[in-house]
This record gives structure tokens, C-alpha cells and sequence, in this order.
């Protein structure tokens, strides 16, 4: 078929970090080849790791991925006839340049977050005029939550709804082990360490309970980021580092999250978030905001607790009361995650559209 497609993610590839994201690059990858595409993909950053074996990865070495895809396109005189985006910036320069490549047909994955308090009057602009200039060089827009779909539009453009559609995240469901008993009062997050996830606000809530609560929980962060040391430095002026422990990264949440009572995120930002269906699939239900797409997948006292972004005191008394039993989600959480958001569903969904620009 001669078809060729480049994959370009602003993501770096981690081997202590194998989530939902990273399965999904791999099985798409594995289905493409198997209907005879050629692929190549181009990441943030990547060194050689068993679980990445089978790709034909290029790294940007943490330099800019679209910058270094276009230099290496221009060296190599390489050609593509698909280009695939995720986790970039959309309607930007970037996607004029990659068409006058030769490229065919342009999908953009639209994976980014807008802020809790929205875009202020300048970026909100500069995005109205992207959309005019640049829209035209993405063929397919997919937003991976539809809370992320109506911001596309938003952003760039309510022209564009023709060409805007969902494709929701998905898991690999059966990777992960299921907590199959009430556990003791464990929580867990999974988060990258950043000021919009909101972990400052747990930090707060715990430092507000009554020390009879606070006695009987214990916190462990998985993740890495800037925010990390602020983090640390704030756990500890509050007097719980023996609540809060700060695990760094894992490569075996899928096993872990069985351990956990609930999963906790704070968040101000999200589109759809893949922390939450792993934590589901475990069968762990959710603390989380109604931020991004988090109201698509949780329903407050179903599979999890919803409380307002910021508001640590709400926080606080949904840990307070699940502590002392008022508070308990019984039923087994996992079942619309391997029904609804599974990984085949999804790596399906995407394959789908490279079969719609055959050329």
C-alpha cells in the first residue's frame, strides 16, 4: 500500500513510567503495520528500552519535537504520507510547514488542558486567529474528552465542527490487578508534580483534620515533576511527613493501585484524565474535581467523590467522612472501564481514521 505515517509527540518516553499512553503507542503501532503501513514516530525524549522495542522511535533529545521532526524530514528528504500529532499545540506554524512536506492527510490529538480560570483576552485572540490561519492544515481534529471537542471549537473556532469529533482515552484493562476487599485507609496519587494538579490543596486538607483522623490515613504520591520539591517542603511545614510519602515514579501502578482505598486528584486542569480509568480499572474509585472530562467518567458517590477545585476544606471532609464510614462506594467500579474505555475500543477508533484517508 506504500502508505507511511509519522507519529509526532510532545512526550518522553520514561521506563519507570508505563501507562496507559504507552500502550496505546504500541498496540497502534502494532495494528498499522499489521494493515500495511510503515510508521515512524518522533518523542520529546527516548532512550532504548525493552518495552519500545518493536517502534521505530526518533528522539528530540528534550529539544523542541517539531522543530526536530521538520530538520530531520528536510535532511533525510524523508517522506510521509499521514502525520499524527499528539500532545501538541494546535493550528499553529507548525502544521503549514509539515503539509508543504508532502503530507496528505494531518490528524491532530488534542490531549492539552486549558486553565481552570480560562485563556486571558490576548491568548484567547491569538487562538481565534490560529484557527483562521493554520485550521486548514489539520484535516481531522480529535479531542479526547468531549469537554476537549466544545474547547477546540471554543478555541480555534466553531467553523471546524465538521472535522472535530472524540476519540476517548483507553486502557489496557487487563494489566491491572483489582482491589477485591474494603482496604484500611490508604489513598493514593498518580500525578505529574506540577502546580495545576492541585496537590498543594491535599497537603492542606490533611493539615486541617483532626489529629484522631489524620492518625488513621496514609498518602502515597507517585510521580515526578517541578513541584516536586515545593511539595515536600510543604508537607513538611505542615508536620505529616509520616502522612504524605512521596514514592517518585513506578512502572507497576497496574499492580499497586490494588492496594489503595481510593486515588485522589486534586486537580485545576485536565482533558481526560488516564490516571482516573487506571485507578478504576483497579476497581479504586475516585476523589477528583469536576475539571476537563471528569464528570464524563465520574459520578459523585457511583465511583467516586467530586468536590470544587481549590476548595481543600471540601476535601477535607470527604476524607474526614470516609474515615469514619460515612462515606463508602461498595460496588465494583471497574465494569464501564473494560466496557467502555478499553485500549482496543480506542486503538480501534484511531485506526479507523487512517482506513478513512487512504490514498
Amino acid at each position: 500500500m506504500g502508505q507511511k505515517i509519522a507519529v509526532v509527540c510532545n512526550y518522553a518516553l520514561n521506563p519507570n513510567r508505563i501507562g496507559g499512553m504507552d500502550r496505546f503507542y504500541v498496540e497502534y503501532d502494532a495494528k498499522a503495520k499489521q494493515l500495511g503501513y510503515e510508521i515512524d514516530w518522533y518523542f520529546l525524549n527516548y532512550e532504548s528500552f525493552d518495552f519500545y522495542s518493536g517502534l521505530t522511535i526518533f528522539s528530540a533529545n528534550n529539544e523542541n519535537v517539531e522543530r526536530f521532526f521538520l530538520e530531520k524530514v528536510h535532511q533525510e528528504n524523508l517522506k510521509y504520507t499521514i502525520l499524527v500529532t499528539h500532545f501538541l499545540a494546535l493550528c499553529t506554524s507548525f502544521y503549514k510547514k509539515a503539509k508543504l512536506t508532502g503530507i496528505h492527510k494531518t490528524i491532530a490529538v488534542d490531549h492539552n488542558p486549558r486553565p481552570l480560570e480560562g485563556f486571558p483576552l490576548s491568548k484567547i485572540i491569538k487562538n481565534k486567529i490560529k484557527g483562521v490561519l493554520y485550521s486548514k492544515y489539520i484535516n481531522q481534529f480529535i479531542g479526547v474528552s468531549d469537554y476537549t471537542r466544545k474547547h477546540i471549537l471554543k478555541d480555534y473556532g466553531f467553523f471546524l465542527g465538521k472535522k472535530t469529533t472524540v476519540i476517548y482515552n483507553g486502557i489496557d484493562t487487563s494489566v491491572f490487578k483489582k482491589r477485591t476487599q474494603e482496604n484500611t485507609n490508604q489513598f493514593v496519587v498518580s500525578s505529574h508534580l506540577r502546580h495545576s494538579k492541585g496537590i498543594q490543596d491535599l497537603i492542606l486538607a490533611v493539615a486541617v483534620l483532626d489529629e484522631n483522623i489524620k492518625n488513621q490515613i496514609q498518602i502515597d504520591v507517585y510521580g515526578e515533576g517541578p513541584y516536586e520539591t515545593e511539595l515536600k517542603e510543604m508537607t513538611k511545614a505542615n508536620n505529616i511527613e509520616g502522612i504524605i510519602h512521596f514514592k517518585g515514579g513506578s512502572s507497576e501502578l497496574n499492580e499497586l493501585l490494588s492496594y489503595y482505598r481510593y486515588l485522589l486528584q486534586p486537580t485545576y486542569m485536565e482533558c481526560f484524565s488516564l490516571s482516573i480509568l487506571e485507578s478504576l480499572a483497579a476497581n479504586v474509585p475516585v476523589i477528583t474535581t469536576p475539571v476537563g472530562g471528569n464528570l464524563e467518567i465520574i459520578q459523585n458517590g457511583t465511583n467516586g467523590y467530586i468536590f470544587k477545585a481549590k476548595d481543600y476544606l471540601a476535601l477535607a471532609e470527604i476524607l474526614k467522612n470516609i474515615v469514619v464510614g460515612n462515606l463508602k462506594i461498595k460496588n465494583d467500579v471497574s465494569f464501564q472501564i473494560e466496557k467502555d474505555f478499553n485500549l482496543e475500543k480506542m486503538v480501534n477508533e484511531h485506526i479507523d481514521l487512517l482506513l478513512e484517508v487512504r490514498i
